[in-house]
C-alpha cells in the first residue's frame, strides 16, 4: 500500500504522476473504510479526493498553507499528512477528529474549523500576514460550492481581491450543499460548468480573479497540471473544479443528501449497521409544522442548507412549495428574512442547531429584536445530548439568546409542551420568540399546558413543598423529577419548579419561595457561567437563601462521553442531591 508509507505530503512528492491514481483510490478506501466503522462526512470527503492528492503533490505543503473549509473536505488530507492509521486501524479511529485540528497536526491544520463559509477568510489573514512579513508561500483556501452562500465567503473574496497578491481559491464544485444548492449565485456557477469556464458572465472575474475551470475534478493528472500552472501565481486566482459528491461509492452517489453525514454502515451494501429506531422530536416537531401549513397559509418553514434537521424529505419540501424556503448556508439572512415576513404579516418558523445559530446574534438583536417582529426561532441540539465536538457544541445558548432585550426565550420540557408553545408563538403577534427544543430522551406528559404564553416570565409550580426548590430547565426537568424524589428518601419534601422562561425571572414566585425554603437549585442543560441560574442567583442575593447552580462549566469540551461530563460537573442525580443535602 501506497499510504501505509505515506507519512507526510514530503512522501506523496516522491512518487510518479502515474502512481496518483493509486493513492487516491487508497485514500478514497480509507475514508470509506473509516466513515463504515466510525461514522463521519462521506460524500464531500469522497468528491476532494482526487483535488486534495493533486494538491499536496504540487504545492509545498506545509510551507504552503491550505485552508479547508468547514473541514467536510479535510479527511483525505488527513491521510496524506501523517494520520492514515485514524482511518485504517480500528484502534486509532477515535485519535482523529472528523475536522481541522492543530491539536492533531500544527503543522499541516492551520485552524480548528467547524463551521462554514470561513475558509477564505482565514486565508486572507495568511496572505495578509505573509505579505507584510515578507514571504513567499502560496495560501490556498479550499472551499465547496455551497459553502460559497455563507456571507463571510463573500467578505473573504471582497478582501483577497482587494489585498491583491497571491492566494488561490480551489472552489470544489459537486453541484450539492448538504442538500441541493439554494441561491442566485448558482444560476452563474451552472452557466460557468455548461460552457466549460468560458462565459462571459463569470461572478469570480468580477472580484478581479485570475479564472481557471476544469470539468473531471476527478483526473488527478489534469489536477496536477492545473495547480503546477497557478503554483506561485503573484494574483487572486480561481481554480474551479467540477466534482461529484460522493464519487466512488454508488450509494453515496445515488442519495447524495442522506450521504452527505452518515452513521456507521456495511460497506458492501451501506446499510446501517445498527439500525435507529424510537422517536426523534425535530422530526416530530417538523411533522407538526408540515401539517399546520395545511391550516395557516402564512406558516412558512425556513431552513439554511440543513432542511432535514427538521425531517423536512425532499418529497415533503416539494409538497410544502412556496411555504418552505432555504436559503442556503447563510443564517443571518434566514434571521432577516424571517423578520422582514413577519412584518409583512406572514408566519416564519426558522429552525436550525443551536451551534450554526451563534452566528446571527446581531441579526437577533438588531434585526429582529430590536424591530420586535414575531418571527418563532427554533433551536435545535441545545444541549449536552447534542453534537460532541468542540467547534459544534450547542450549549452556549442560553447565555447568548436570553440576555437579548425582547426576545422571550422558551425552554419545554417534554414534547407536548413544546407543540403548545410551537402552536401559540407561530400565531401570536406580539413578539420575537425562541423556543430551546428538547433533547436526548423523548419526554412525554399527559398535563394540560398552557395555549397561551403573553404573561411573560410565569413560572409553574409543579410540586408544592417546602425546605429546597428544585427550579428544572427544559430537557433537565426529568432530572429535576428524579432529584426531588431522591430526596424525599432523605425526609425533604421539595418543591418542584418549571420556569419555562429562559429570559426573565418570576419574581413574586421567586420572593413566595423565602417564606418556606432555604435552598434553592436550579438545574439546567447548557452553560453554567451565563446561564439561567445566574440570573437566579442574583436575584437572592441580598438575601438569606442559599442558590446552588448545577450546569456545566465554561469550557471547550471537545468529543466528550455524556455521562463522564455529567459526572465531572456534579450533574448526576446523586452529585446534585448531596450537594444540596450537604447545604441543607
Amino acid at each position: 500500500m501506497y499510504i501505509e508509507k505515506i507519512h507526510s505530503s514530503k512522501d506523496l512528492r516522491e512518487l510518479k504522476v502515474e502512481e496518483l491514481n493509486a493513492v487516491a483510490k487508497e485514500v478514497r478506501n480509507a475514508v470509506l473504510y473509516r466513515v463504515s466503522r466510525h461514522g463521519g462526512h462521506v460524500g464531500p470527503n469522497l468528491c476532494a479526493t482526487e483535488a486534495t492528492v493533486a494538491l499536496h503533490y504540487v504545492f509545498n505543503t506545509p510551507e504552503d498553507k491550505v485552508v479547508f473549509d468547514v473541514s467536510h473536505q479535510s479527511y483525505p488530507h488527513k491521510v496524506l499528512t501523517g494520520r492514515a492509521k485514524g482511518f485504517i486501524d480500528d484502534n486509532e479511529m477515535d485519535a482523529v477528529s472528523g475536522y481541522s485540528s492543530p491539536l492533531e497536526s500544527p503543522v499541516y491544520d492551520n485552524f480548528e474549523i467547524g463551521h462554514t463559509s470561513t475558509s477564505i477568510a482565514l486565508a486572507t489573514g495568511l496572505q495578509k500576514a505573509r505579505d507584510i512579513l515578507g514571504g513567499k508561500e502560496n495560501v490556498i483556501a479550499f472551499i465547496g460550492d455551497g459553502s460559497l452562500s455563507g456571507g463571510e465567503a463573500f467578505e473573504g473574496l471582497d478582501t483577497a481581491a482587494e489585498i491583491g497578491t497571491n492566494i488561490i481559491i480551489v472552489v470544489n464544485d459537486n453541484e450539492m450543499s448538504i442538500a441541493e444548492n439554494h441561491g442566485g449565485l448558482y444560476q452563474n456557477l451552472k452557466l460557468l460548468r455548461d460552457t466549460g469556464g468560458t462565459a462571459e458572465l463569470n461572478f469570480f472575474k468580477t472580484f478581479g480573479f485570475d479564472y481557471h475551470y476544469l470539468e473531471n475534478g476527478h483526473d488527478v493528472e489534469a489536477l496536477v497540471s492545473l495547480f503546477q500552472k497557478v503554483k506561485d501565481i503573484p494574483r487572486p486566482t480561481v481554480v474551479h473544479i467540477h466534482t461529484e459528491k460522493g464519487h466512488g461509492y454508488a450509494p453515496a452517489v445515488s442519495d447524495k443528501e442522506s450521504w452527505h453525514y452518515h452513521m456507521p454502515f456495511d460497506l458492501a451494501t451501506g446499510k446501517l449497521l445498527n439500525e435507529e429506531s424510537g422517536e426523534y422530536i425535530p422530526a416530530m416537531l417538523g411533522q407538526f409544522l408540515f401539517n399546520e401549513m395545511k391550516n395557516d397559509p402564512k406558516l412558512v418553514a425556513i431552513s439554511a442548507g440543513v432542511p432535514m434537521a427538521l425531517g423536512f424529505s425532499a418529497e415533503m419540501r416539494k409538497q410544502m412549495g412556496k411555504q418552505h424556503i432555504d436559503v442556503g448556508i447563510a443564517e443571518e439572512e434566514a434571521v432577516a428574512l424571517a423578520s422582514g415576513m413577519a412584518k409583512r404579516g406572514a408566519h416564519p418558523v426558522f429552525t436550525t442547531y443551536a451551534t450554526f445559530l451563534q452566528r446571527t446574534y446581531d441579526q437577533l438583536a438588531q434585526d429582529l429584536c430590536v424591530n420586535g417582529n414575531p418571527a418563532v426561532i427554533n433551536v435545535l441540539g441545545a444541549s449536552i445530548f447534542g453534537m460532541n465536538d468542540f467547534t459544534h457544541i450547542c450549549f452556549f445558548d442560553i447565555p447568548l439568546f436570553s440576555h437579548i432585550p425582547n426576545l422571550v426565550y422558551l425552554a419545554p420540557t417534554t414534547f407536548e409542551e413544546l407543540i403548545a408553545m410551537e402552536r401559540w408563538a407561530v400565531r401570536q403577534e406580539s413578539y420575537p420568540v425562541a423556543i430551546r427544543v428538547p433533547a436526548g430522551p423523548v419526554a412525554h406528559s399527559n398535563e394540560k399546558y398552557d395555549e397561551d404564553y403573553t404573561e411573560l416570565n410565569r413560572f409553574t409550580v409543579s410540586k408544592t413543598g417546602s425546605e429546597v426548590a428544585v427550579i428544572a430547565v427544559g430537557s433537565f426537568f426529568q432530572k429535576g423529577e428524579a432529584v426531588v424524589r431522591l430526596l424525599s428518601e432523605h425526609g425533604i419534601n421539595a418543591t418542584l419548579i418549571n420556569p419555562r422562561y429562559l429570559s426573565g425571572v418570576d419574581e413574586a414566585l421567586l420572593e413566595g419561595l423565602k417564606a418556606g425554603h432555604r435552598v434553592v437549585a436550579t438545574l439546567e442543560d447548557g452553560s453554567i457561567d451565563g446561564g439561567f441560574g445566574e440570573r437566579i442567583a442574583r436575584f437572592y442575593g441580598p438575601s438569606d437563601m442559599k442558590v446552588l447552580n448545577f450546569g456545566v462549566k465554561k469550557a471547550l469540551y471537545d468529543r466528550y462521553d455524556v455521562q463522564q461530563l455529567m459526572a465531572d460537573n456534579r450533574l448526576t442525580d446523586a452529585q446534585i442531591v448531596e450537594d444540596i443535602l450537604s447545604i441543607v
